[in-house]
């Protein structure tokens, strides 16, 4: 079975301030960096991420990503249609969907989100709700990429039978949207 990992990178970063959040260090790598090490296990055959920025494709090529370019401010869903229709044109069976933001993710969460779909889709949970990162079969790959709007695909995985929820510590479905999310993460990072 073909798994291919897909890396959405290319958020404006609004809430951050001026600069592009995924550039920013953390632990002695840039954010993205490890967002895109979470998605380096045996079990992912292919890697594509989608970037808005030429500096954040580099780091993604530099961690064997193919980087589909969007242009800047583009919501989440054309991120997501963008990267669907680029996994949709190999022999994927899988896709698993991750964020450029969400630094605290293991290759092991991924394994386990991996093991728990099967053929089917699964997502990390967190409290009552669906969470990046998320499984999906091929056959959601068309309903993936015809999302629209500033959303992913949480609205189609708020169904999911409890068996097909992986609940993760908190701290490792920690996303960085703004400076003060920054400074708590880098504080976490020096205390583990």
């Amino acid at each position: 079975m073909t798994v291919a990992a897909l890396l959405l990178a290319a958020g404006a970063s609004r809430r951050f301030g001026a600069d592009d959040k995924l550039l920013a260090r953390l632990g002695g790598a840039a954010l993205v960096a490890h967002a895109a090490r979470s998605l380096h296990l045996p079990q992912v055959d292919i890697r594509i991420a989608v970037a808005a920025s030429d500096a954040v494709a580099e780091i993604l090529r530099d961690h064997d990503f193919r980087v589909v370019m969007v242009a800047p401010g583009q919501s989440l869903s054309a991120s997501l249609s963008a990267g669907m229709l680029a996994v949709g044109r190999g022999p994927v069976q899988r896709a698993i969907v991750a964020l450029g933001d969400m630094p605290f993710l293991r290759p092991g969460d991924i394994a386990a989100l991996l093991a728990l779909a099967g053929d089917g889709p699964a997502s990390a949970w967190h409290m009552d709700a669906p969470t990046p990162p998320a499984v999906f079969p091929a056959s959601w790959f068309p309903r993936l990429a015809g999302l629209s709007g500033d959303r992913g695909a949480g609205a189609l995985l708020r169904g999911l039978a409890p068996g097909r929820r992986l609940h993760l510590p908190p701290e490792r479905l920690r996303d960085i949207d703004t400076c003060a999310d920054l400074a708590e993460a880098r504080a976490l990072a020096r205390a583990t």
